[in-house]
């Protein structure tokens, strides 16, 4: 990879805001580095997460801190009328609660100092296709899940010696497994919950199998409860958050912390890292489609997703 080359076109995407193409770079140096050059540039290889952390590493050294978070967010970006493949194909949509037809992108976002750098990413492919007998359509699924995709990359980060305490993970995410590998690393997690999760709120409790869905509880927004998750051995925190929607109704996000030390405005403050996650998250989705970078090579579809995120660090623009 020549820094330059890269640096050239990391400003291209920043001043642009229409479709990036080699044509309209070139344009912009007044030909001084040809439509050529640049699409030979784009197709040389295909950068991947690694790379993203190699462009990206003195940044977050900069920053880091052994209380920083590292914040799991995947986005979809929906493309119904593009053609079916293991990268584009069906995925669902936790968000909308239907499945959509596009790319999932699994991000990995490290929150410190007020600042949120992009240190890892995935792409969610489905290679294998099987018939479903219910339906008697052809489907396809990945050879690996997006939560051991999630674990492979908080070892990566590990193994990259990044400082943090926390990982930050939405309810998808929340799986008994995962709590596992996570305070098995020395981390600890806060997560969102469904509101059908089972809580026991004392051990005799836990023992005698008494469990009660979460929002059911009768607790106040401001007091965390301490009690055990069903399926997961060790005690943890419950908090409450009560919000405003949009259209001024009510609704109501219960977390489970696994340090005990937290209290409720720790965990208020991590959760607002979380939200402003989803919003960097949305801008690396329209910042990696596939119609900005128009020329991106299709044999290497990490492509538009590793500019979008290299974008938005050299962008240096501060958590929301």
């Amino acid at each position: 990879m020549k820094k330059a080359d890269l640096d050239l076109y990391a400003d291209y995407l920043l001043s642009t805001f229409g479709a990036a193409t080699a044509t309209g770079l070139s344009a912009m140096v007044e030909g001084e580095v040809s439509h050529d050059q640049i699409t030979r540039f784009l197709s040389a290889q295909e950068y991947t997460s690694k790379d993203l952390w190699q462009q990206v590493k003195s940044t977050v050294r900069a920053v880091e801190h052994d209380d920083g978070v590292l914040i799991f967010d995947d986005t979809i970006q929906e493309k119904t009328w593009s053609d079916e493949s293991e990268l584009m194909c069906w995925h669902f949509d936790h968000c909308s609660g239907r499945s959509v037809k596009g790319i999932n992108l699994l991000n990995a976002l490290y929150s410190c100092n007020a600042t949120s750098i992009p240190v890892a990413f995935e792409l969610v492919k489905k290679p294998i296709q099987y018939c479903d007998l219910a339906s008697r359509k052809l489907k396809r699924k990945s050879d690996k899940t997006k939560n051991e995709m999630m674990r492979e990359m908080i070892d990566t980060c590990i193994g990259n010696a990044l400082k943090f305490r926390f990982v930050l993970m939405d309810s998808w995410f929340s799986s008994e497994e995962n709590f596992t590998f996570i305070t098995g690393k020395g981390r600890h997690f806060i997560a969102a919950l469904k509101d059908n999760r089972l809580l026991a709120l004392s051990e005799e409790d836990r023992k005698n199998k008494r469990f009660t869905r979460v929002d059911e509880l009768i607790f106040s927004e401001q007091t965390p409860v301490r009690g055990w998750l069903k399926g997961y051995a060790k005690e943890v925190l419950v908090v409450r958050q009560v919000f405003k929607n949009k259209d001024d109704s009510t609704g109501v996000l219960h977390l489970v912390c696994s340090d005990l030390t937290c209290d409720y405005d720790a965990i208020s403050l991590d959760l607002q890292k979380t939200v402003a996650s989803g919003g960097v998250s949305q801008i690396l989705e329209v910042q990696c489609e596939s119609g900005q970078v128009a020329h991106a090579n299709r044999a290497h579809p990490k492509q538009p997703c590793f500019y979008g995120h290299l974008r938005h660090v050299q962008a240096g623009m501060p958590e929301p």
